[in-house]
């Protein structure tokens, strides 16, 4: 046991090198690891207290202080995490997932907590919210960005606000689009690569959300609510005579626009697979047209009330699936893309759902017991950083894998290596208890 656990804490060592090497300061670049190896390590429960017993600190003080009270800045950190994640699972092949994950929370004290939706939990709740990004490729994703959501209860209340610590540059309402707009320019800045932004209709729905991608020449495939208005993508804008009155000074559509389910309703379907579950293939009827989106300037049409006319050209998809339950998509992927493509694009979203879990669950992301918000978002680049290690294992994992059914041939007549995609899918087909508890944790035998 003694050496499989001084084998992942030597790779551990060596894989934080370059963060450390951020850090500066030797006390902290002393507890980055430990806070790190705690959280992977053994122990249902990873806030401060339980993980300084388990890693025999004698008190906790040293670890609480890097954490929740030091003073030190964790963008250089997060900096390299970038790096690494896109060194790691970076490419055009990769998508950027947008999304958020709540963090059910007792009290009000805790920054950022409030009475708001948890996607999580299906429900409003008390709890923390954190918008995130996830780089994933090859079903292999890597958290690269956690930023608490502050509800108006929170951003309308200085007291409240200075009690948490929070910098005076957050204090201002931004939405959860806002954020994500804004770390997705730092994932860009910091030279991530990805070819698509997918998101849920919490993000899709809003139009400066796409707008914001599409002005960042950015390709994204988004969730929408079914009622979201679009036209066909023949919608001519024409010049009407004006039966009284000054002429019209902007043209307007010839055709008004219709709820995204009324135009897909005589389209034609077809059942697609997209990825191969632990269940087996995951299945559900796809149709797809091109339209254009109704979210230019709201303008009056005819004898209708204001109305939004024809803006950017898209893929309209919609998803019938086997339990009932209809969803709908915009895609700016391009016209000749086939609907495979636009199936498997849309679906590459649940990856980070599964990154969320694994994180509560195996490396207590939602844990921690501060109040203050540079405490949080440090636990949750410790978090990150942890979850990405594990990544890299896993990736090295399949690569050796790989190595050694090259150096054996198989028998058979087709004798063939799997494909890359294949083997990351056998490696992450278990989930991460597999992975932290199995390699990390069970006694050699």
């Amino acid at each position: 046991m003694v050496g499989r656990i001084s084998d992942w804490r030597e790779e551990l060592r060596r894989f934080l090198e370059p963060f450390l090497a951020r850090l500066g300061h030797k006390a902290r670049r002393r507890m980055c690891p430990l806070y790190v190896s705690g959280l992977i390590g053994p122990g249902d429960r990873k806030s401060v207290q339980p993980m300084a017993e388990r890693l025999s600190l004698g008190d906790y003080d040293q670890l609480h202080h890097f954490i929740a009270a030091g003073v030190w800045d964790a963008v250089s950190l997060e900096t390299e995490l970038l790096v690494q994640a896109d060194k790691l699972v970076g490419g055009r092949d990769a998508v950027l997932v947008v999304d958020d994950t709540a963090m059910p929370k007792k009290g009000k004290h805790s920054v950022g907590v409030a009475r708001q939706y948890a996607s999580a939990l299906g429900k409003t709740a008390n709890c923390q919210s954190l918008v995130s990004l996830t780089l994933a490729r090859g079903e292999v994703p890597v958290v690269l960005a956690l930023r608490l959501f502050l509800p108006e209860s929170w951003t309308s209340n200085r007291a409240r606000l200075e009690r948490a610590a929070v910098p005076a540059e957050y204090r201002t309402a931004r939405t959860k689009s806002e954020i994500a707009l804004a770390e997705i320019d730092r994932a860009i800045a910091g030279g991530v690569r990805f070819g698509c932004v997918v998101a849920d209709a919490g993000y899709g729905s809003g139009a400066l959300f796409r707008q914001g991608l599409a002005a960042r020449n950015l390709a994204w495939a988004v969730g929408i609510p079914r009622h979201l208005k679009v036209y066909p993508a023949d919608v001519r804008m024409i010049w009407p005579v004006a039966k009284r009155g000054r002429p019209r000074r902007r043209p307007i559509p010839d055709i008004l626009s219709v709820p995204a389910e009324d135009m897909l309703a005589n389209a034609s379907w077809r059942a697609i697979s997209w990825r191969t579950g632990t269940k087996g293939k995951l299945k559900a009827r796809f149709a797809a047209v091109r339209v254009r989106i109704a979210d230019g300037d709201p303008q009056w049409i005819g004898d209708k009330s204001k109305q939004h006319p024809p803006g950017d050209e898209a893929w309209l998809v919609g998803e019938h699936r086997m339990s009932g339950e209809k969803k709908y998509y915009l895609a700016s992927l391009p016209a000749k893309t086939d609907l495979r493509t636009l199936a498997a694009t849309i679906k590459a979203r649940w990856i980070c759902e599964q990154a969320h879990q694994q994180m509560k669950e195996e490396l207590g992301l939602d844990h921690f017991e501060g109040r203050s918000r540079h405490g949080l978002h440090r636990h949750a680049l410790m978090t990150m950083i942890a979850y990405a290690f594990l990544q890299h294992r896993r990736l090295a994992s399949a690569r050796r894998k790989k190595k050694n059914r090259r150096a054996a041939p198989s028998a058979n007549l087709a004798g063939r290596t799997p494909s890359h995609s294949r083997i990351i899918r056998q490696t992450t087909s278990a989930a991460m208890p597999a992975l932290s508890k199995m390699d990390l944790q069970r006694p050699a035998a």
